[in-house]
């Protein structure tokens, strides 16, 4: 009967709970919530309930995330009053140069291969910041947080729709890759219909091992030796050794918190990029009234474009690893600075071009990077415990599949993608260094102190267009979680406007390109998730465009 409800919500679709008066959870599949629910009613924490959630999702969602990926784990403590914050971007192996790919190989098919390679693979950094967030904030043992991943990965799971989809834009590339055609694909190298039944017991041997010996049992043993052993195999192998599988540490670092429409919003701070660009985007549209803007009209759209294209540029420009480049946070989201740049933006006509800004509190000016919009991975956790304690977990393999390495059933990251192709530039790839990220988990906070909103978003740079204008429908209209969520999505990328195909957005196409922009019509596959709540209780919503829920009670 449970396999039965499973596959009739995948089928279904995403879904919005009612509201639920004591404790919520939003992830992007059934299962994910279905683990975090079940640990929150047996009396865990909020951070109990994300760990459970992002295991489960390592064997359901492997193509966004999982136990060879990177994360960012914002903790709220209601009884203590403090926001934690754990990174696990991962890193770059000792060994590698000043860039993934020589000049000869960018923009070619060997490059986008390269790219998609073992090569591309990062330190993953995902478990450390598990098993460090769990060690600060965890309250149930950490291996009972191991059985609903374990129970999934052994007793089947209905094939989702989203990872059908992903399957099915390049079939041929995943079923290259042996690993994975055993899993997703059928003899003839079709990817397997949406409900087929999935099992993989090569993933529940690492969990068992992970759930046993804690998260270190990824970086040194079994599960690390197969790691390394899959990098070297692979067509474009990497560099990756068992000595910096065993250096990795995820790290605290202090939040970054702003302010904008009457709240404090805090997020991840470098080397993640997208909570600055979140952050300013907020700050921006409040000075250039966005509020007063009709929903859906052109002035709006033109208003989140071009808040989009100024964060974009400076997110380009000063996005980096703090360890190894100062990077300009507090500058970057100083008010007079805001003020300035929302000064360049005119009400009747688009910038062509904005340039990065010149922020206070800077060392140094570094030339922007390009970047390329591409249907990537990444999922997100949202959670709100009885408490009042809440939890932001953005988990990431990069794009979809990441490297397409799968050691012992799970994929490795190609992290060092994320890297800029300039040796110049501020992302410049280094020995040790994390690569800036456009993930972007958020926490609001209400005039009471407590969490009132908890969101972030999977999706590549489209997390952070998603984020912030879920989270200004949400603070400067009271739109409902769910509402925001399902908004269109609108970004620009600097010098490129992008708005998602088959939504009402389309139809401002012809009003956008009066006003000086050149929109594109795309498809997106954000995966938002949020949380909000409400005199009525904690409402909750997951994004339509994946097959999440949002579950409480």
């Amino acid at each position: 009967m449970r396999r039965l409800l499973l596959a009739l919500l995948l089928l279904a679709g995403p879904a919005a709970a009612d509201p639920a008066h004591r404790q919520m959870i939003a992830t992007a599949h059934p299962l994910a919530s279905e683990a975090g629910l079940a640990m929150l009613r047996a009396g865990g924490s909020a951070t109990d309930a994300a760990i459970a959630a992002a295991l489960t999702l390592s064997v359901v969602e492997p193509h966004a995330s999982g136990l060879g990926g990177g994360g960012l784990f914002l903790a709220w403590d209601q009884a203590r009053g403090t926001l934690a914050s754990f990174e696990g971007i991962a890193s770059a192996p000792a060994a590698v140069g000043d860039r993934l790919l020589a000049p000869a190989e960018q923009g070619t098919p060997a490059g986008f291969t390269i790219a998609r390679a073992g090569r591309a693979a990062a330190v993953p950094g995902s478990m450390a910041m598990l098993g460090l967030a769990h060690a600060k904030a965890g309250a149930l043992p950490w291996a009972s947080l191991f059985a609903p991943a374990i129970r999934a990965a052994e007793e089947g799971f209905p094939l989702p729709r989203e990872m059908h989809v992903v399957l099915s834009r390049s079939p041929a590339a995943y079923a290259a890759v042996p690993a994975l055609r055993a899993l997703y694909f059928d003899a003839a190298g079709a990817p397997l219909p949406i409900g087929t039944p999935l099992r993989n017991p090569e993933q529940a041997a690492a969990l068992r091992a992970l759930a046993a010996g804690g998260a270190a049992a990824l970086y040194r043993g079994p599960v690390a030796e197969a790691i390394v052993a899959a990098v070297a195999a692979s067509p474009y192998p990497g560099t990756m050794t068992l000595a910096d599988l065993a250096a990795y540490a995820a790290k605290e670092r202090a939040p970054l918190c702003g302010q904008a429409f009457g709240r404090r919003i805090c997020t991840a701070a470098p080397p993640a990029s997208g909570g600055i660009a979140v952050l300013q985007q907020l700050g921006l549209l409040e000075r250039l009234g966005y509020a007063r803007t009709a929903p859906g009209s052109a002035e709006e759209a033109h208003l989140l474009l071009e808040a989009s294209r100024l964060a974009t540029a400076d997110r380009r420009r000063w996005g980096a690893d703090p360890d190894q480049v100062e990077v300009p946070a507090a500058g970057l989201l100083d008010a007079g600075y805001l003020d300035a740049r929302a000064a360049l933006v005119a009400p009747d006509r688009a910038m062509a071009t904005a340039p990065g800004g010149d922020p206070p509190r800077r060392h140094g000016a570094l030339p922007p990077e390009a970047e390329q919009l591409i249907l990537a991975g990444t999922s997100h956790v949202a959670v709100i415990d009885a408490a009042g304690n809440a939890v932001a977990m953005t988990v990431t393999n990069n794009l979809n599949f990441g490297a397409r390495v799968a050691p012992m059933g799970f994929t490795l990251n190609n992290g060092l993608s994320n890297f800029a192709s300039d040796p110049a530039g501020a992302n410049a790839m280094a020995p040790g260094k994390r690569p800036a990220t456009t993930m972007a988990p958020t926490i609001v906070f209400g005039a009471d102190g407590r969490a009132e909103i908890v969101a972030g978003a999977g999706g590549g740079a489209w997390i952070i267009d998603a984020v912030a204008v879920g989270l200004a429908d949400m603070l400067a209209r009271d739109a409902a979680p769910q509402d925001a969520i399902a908004l269109p999505r609108i970004g620009a990328q600097n010098g490129a406007t992008f708005l998602e195909q088959g939504r009402a957005a389309a139809a401002l196409e012809a009003s956008l390109k009066a006003l000086g922009h050149a929109p594109r019509l795309v498809p997106v596959d954000t995966g938002m998730q949020a949380l909000r709540v409400t005199p009525r209780g904690i409402e909750g919503g997951a994004d339509p465009r994946r097959d999440g829920v949002a579950l409480g009670d």
